[in-house]
């Protein structure tokens, strides 16, 4: 018998679990779309694990790519060498995003990427010679990363506060969430706008010779699961930002590397941001990876003054490796059009299930990128004041479903308002979608105890 057979995961062990009293399953092997446990239980991957792993589990290609790198070099520290994995990444990064003079920073999350993000635009404002610079505005339910300057730059209020960090207060316009935002007398493009200058009103209060860039997700994924920006938003952002003379930061550690059917998800909106992180999909899963993308106009500023940051880490050739065998299998297979295809499967499975359901207020799709939003009553699109768990219990009860799932909440007008994130591979079929979204419909009507158009 293997120690993983043998392995109680009851037992009180040695790990600082992300929740203490919570018993997990003991994960002992995967493959494609499947995580298999130590009782013999599978159970389906609709997420990703976290918008992760965008090729699936065990892809042949990648694990024979990290095997043959592992055999000639794993690890030489990038203040003394570079590697080839390395410099072949970043080529290919560069292209993706259309610009041959950007240049390419590797880490090993997201949190670092955006932590970095905003060290890059900093030192390029000291190298401008405007060293006030040093304001990082975001937006409200916006989530960047748990270290500090990214948590600081977060609009999320449970986690902000779950970690009792002493945070930067850095100023935060509302987020672009038609939804709920917009107004019944307004059309779609002027409740765009309106969003939008909230930015120039942000920054004709704090000024903008002290702010030095504006982030934000082109679609917010964790927070408030999986919102597109309207049309025409982040064209005006854009105006504003060069207006200002600010940096705009996309954050794509979710929706970046083709989730949405864009290798960057920023080209569904008409802007180049000045950066760009990306994580998650990037490694697929297979390494801790990153990458922050400059634009040439910061590249080219930094090329010339240095740039005084660095992890052990960085670079990595390992997880470079890893990175440029996931860009081989979306770039040789056809994934980034298969993911505009099914993510059409997607929005159409989620509709007709969830189209009616009482407990379903909107549902929002982009490329392989959902999100199914819930609501206490569809009319007044109210949110439930009674049962502050509830993105918890729709955890459990898809895992009871055998579906890996990733539900969130946030919390408006004193109510908890859940959605669930769904993120599959790739590699899903037609198949695996239906399925995954049964799983999902089995879990809601767990949680509500109800039975749904």
């Amino acid at each position: 018998m293997s120690e993983d057979a043998e392995f109680e995961p009851k037992e009180p062990g040695s790990v600082l679990y992300r929740a203490s009293r919570q018993n997990y399953p003991h994960a002992v092997s995967a493959s494609g779309m499947y995580i298999h446990d130590g009782e013999g239980r599978s159970y389906l991957d609709m997420s990703g694990g976290a918008a992760v792993t965008c090729l699936g589990h065990s892809h042949p290609d990648v694990i024979a790519a990290l095997q043959q790198q592992i055999q000639s070099l794993t690890f030489a520290h990038t203040s003394f060498f570079t590697n080839a994995p390395q410099e072949q990444l970043a080529i290919r990064l560069t292209r993706h995003f259309g610009d041959d003079e950007a240049k390419v920073y590797f880490l090993s999350g997201g949190s670092e990427a955006n932590e970095t993000a905003f060290k890059l635009a900093w030192q390029y404002w000291v190298a401008r010679g405007k060293p006030a610079k040093k304001i990082i505005i975001s937006r409200e339910h916006s989530y960047h990363g748990n270290t500090l300057g990214a948590l600081s730059a977060s609009g999320n209020t449970g986690r902000r506060r779950a970690s009792a960090a002493p945070l930067l207060e850095w100023p935060r316009i509302e987020p672009c969430y038609a939804y709920r935002e917009q107004r019944p007398d307004e059309t779609l493009e002027d409740y765009s706008a309106r969003a939008a200058n909230t930015l120039q009103a942000a920054i004709d209060k704090h000024g903008s010779d002290q702010i030095a860039a504006f982030i934000a997700e082109p679609v917010v994924g964790s927070s408030l699961g999986v919102v597109p920006a309207a049309p025409g938003y982040f064209e005006r952002i854009r105006e504003i930002c060069t207006a200002n003379d600010i940096l705009l930061i996309a954050d794509e550690i979710m929706c970046g590397t083709g989730r949405t059917g864009h290798f960057f998800a920023h080209r569904h909106f008409n802007v180049r941001p000045d950066i760009v992180t990306l994580a998650k999909g990037i490694g697929g899963g297979y390494q801790p990876l990153a990458a922050v993308v400059l634009g040439a106009t910061v590249a080219n500023e930094l090329e010339n003054s240095g740039f005084a940051h660095g992890h052990t880490y960085v670079g990595h050739a390992v997880a470079c490796a890893a990175g440029v065998a996931v860009l081989d299998v979306i770039e040789q297979d056809g994934l980034l059009a298969r993911t505009r295809d099914l993510g059409v499967v997607l929005d159409s499975a989620l509709r007709e299930r969830f189209g009616l359901h009482e407990f379903v207020g909107d549902i929002r799709c982009k490329g392989l990128f959902a999100g199914v939003e819930l609501v206490s009553d569809r009319e007044s699109k109210s949110g439930f004041s009674d049962r502050p768990r509830l993105a918890e219990e729709l955890r459990r009860a898809a895992m009871e479903e055998g579906l890996i799932c990733y539900p969130g909440s946030v919390a408006l007008d004193g109510e908890i308002v859940p959605h669930v994130l769904l993120a599959p591979p790739m590699i899903a079929t037609a198949s695996d979608i239906e399925d995954g979204v049964e799983r999902l419909a089995g879990a809601i009507d767990r949680v509500f105890a109800v039975r749904s158009c």
